[in-house]
């Protein structure tokens, strides 16, 4: 039987078709890459916890027990919270965790939320963000300058690193900002949220852990999306 060639048109519409997906495609790469750029921050960063615990476990040693207390400790405890507090914010917003009063907007479709989300990213977020920025450089590139030193104890501990990573703190904020902005715009278009870069991951996870437990039990394995699938 010979099949005939497809026309213009349904080449047309076909072409245009793969270079949406293509782009939706590319599109999510970005979004993923702007997630895992401020996940790989945040996370860093997470070890200042385990480093201000033990900090201020040795200041309650040395305090109460040698009573030898450092003159230190208290810059240490709030330079090292202050810098985790500043860095984790872009990883918050990647997890969706920041504050909100979603008394009413869980019971919302996802459009509208993704259109009231969108206004408030333009009005609020982003205009904010560019605020502190703004300030926060002037802040920083004076305490860079003279190498402002802790007034609160006669250690002198320097504090102007922890004051540079504020308009790095805004720059991280304003990129993962734009990525929300992104995502409005597809759940806006498409009708459902797009997937987050740790919701694949876990939803990855889930399967390579059905994987391993129909191995175990001699069953036939169900391959990865993309994945070819091997013999047992």
């Amino acid at each position: 039987m010979v099949r005939a060639a497809p026309t213009r048109a349904a080449r047309t519409v076909t072409g245009g078709l793969n270079w949406a997906d293509r782009g939706l495609s590319d599109m999510t790469r970005f979004l993923f890459f702007i997630d895992s750029l401020s996940t790989w921050v945040g996370k860093a960063f997470a070890w200042l916890i385990l480093i201000l615990t033990l900090g201020i476990s040795y200041e309650v040693f040395v305090r109460y027990v040698l009573r030898a207390p450092t003159t230190w400790a208290f810059d240490f405890s709030y330079i090292t919270y202050g810098a985790l507090f500043l860095m984790a914010g872009a990883y918050t917003l990647v997890r969706n965790q920041h504050v909100r009063a979603d008394v009413i907007y869980r019971f919302w479709r996802p459009r509208t939320q993704a259109m009231m989300d969108l206004v408030l990213y333009i009005l609020f977020f982003l205009p904010a963000v560019l605020a502190f920025m703004y300030s926060g450089w002037n802040y920083a590139q004076m305490s860079v300058r003279f190498k402002e030193v802790s007034i609160f104890s006669p250690a002198g501990i320097p504090i102007f690193p922890l004051k540079a990573l504020i308009p790095v703190t805004g720059l991280l904020l304003l990129l993962q900002g734009f990525a929300e902005v992104i995502r409005c715009v597809i759940c806006i278009r498409q009708g459902s949220w797009p997937q987050r870069l740790h919701d694949v991951e876990e939803t990855e996870s889930a399967i390579l852990h059905e994987q391993q437990f129909q191995r175990e039990r001699g069953e036939p394995v169900q391959p990865l999306p993309g994945q070819k699938e091997t013999g047992a």
